[in-house]
């Protein structure tokens, strides 16, 4: 199995680069698309209601990602509070919208990631890493210097800054975005992002220019690539057809592409009556027959 690749950047002196461009960037912070700049190093919030200080709602081997995550031993799962979208039916709302979570330092979150590799995990999995990216990084640095070796998963809402995914080249192995609308009509209505398919596009696009298409090892665990997440809503409101139609065209046939069928209403989905309802296993099916017809057949069952 090849070394993740961030022990090269670190070898270089490259890392000790991006956390300073990283640190920069808080002091009028423009990590994500809302380019809130405020100047998070001062304490000061934005939309992700996020300053300088590190949030964690949990950290634990997780069983329940995809198998090529989870393999024997789990994911090893860091869950970030605060986000830096605004999904009205979030299954996470508590952690995302409320905050639940504790502050804690890059020390401590550096020892949580040797933990998860002492426990046998098979990667580290930030969870909505973007508001956070550079207490990730310089916690990152401690780790390896405290021998941390297994693959970085950076697992996101795709709402990302392409500037702020360049920064992270060499660092990280696995990128695991969410693709969740096509159309700008749901995306600001439901998430309060209009631009969301135009940013994700791009963001996703170098994702996949650095690590390529998800590579796996003779055990069936992931270590280096591109993992592409689809939730279907309920009515087509994700427009799953053009997500698969960009991702078969713009990036590769190859994608490994989880199409989720686990939607229900949560948060304030009940306040909308087209969100306040399941996903039909016909409008699923009609999403898995649209992926097969653009040439996509990794990560779901047909």
């Amino acid at each position: 199995m090849s070394a993740p690749v961030y022990l090269e950047t670190y070898a270089s002196g490259e890392l000790d680069e991006r956390i300073e461009k990283l640190m920069a960037i808080l002091n009028e912070c423009n990590l994500c698309p809302r380019a809130c700049g405020i100047n998070r190093n001062r304490g000061e919030t934005g939309y992700c209601n996020s300053d300088n200080h590190l949030v964690v709602s949990s950290v634990q081997p997780h069983y329940g990602e995809e198998d090529v995550l989870v393999g024997t031993y789990g994911s090893g799962t860091i869950f970030l509070t605060n986000c830096n979208l605004g999904c009205l039916y979030c299954q996470n709302y508590d952690i995302s919208h409320l905050g639940h979570g504790q502050k804690i330092t890059e020390e401590e979150l550096a020892l949580s990631m040797i933990n998860l590799q002492k426990r046998g995990c098979h990667n580290i999995n930030f969870v909505t890493p973007t508001h956070y990216t550079l207490q990730i990084v310089k916690a990152l640095k401690i780790a390896i210097e405290n021998g941390l070796h297994i693959p970085l998963v950076y697992n996101c809402g795709g709402y990302e800054s392409r500037s702020t995914i360049a920064l992270l080249d060499g660092i990280v192995d696995i990128y695991m975005p969410d693709m969740k609308y096509s159309d700008a009509e749901p995306a600001e209505r439901y998430s309060n992002a209009p631009d969301y398919f135009e940013v994700c596009k791009e963001a996703v696009k170098e994702m996949h220019r650095q690590v390529g298409d998800l590579i796996v090892d003779n055990r069936g665990i992931a270590v280096r690539g591109l993992l592409i997440r689809h939730l279907v809503l309920p009515d087509g409101l994700a427009g799953s057809a053009k997500v698969f139609e960009f991702i078969a065209t713009e990036l590769s046939k190859e994608s490994y592409v989880n199409i989720m069928v686990q939607y229900r209403p949560m948060y304030k989905a009940y306040e909308y009556k087209e969100l306040n309802r399941g996903v039909t296993m016909s409008g699923y099916q009609e999403a898995l027959d649209s992926a097969k017809a653009w040439g996509l057949h990794r990560g779901f069952e047909y």
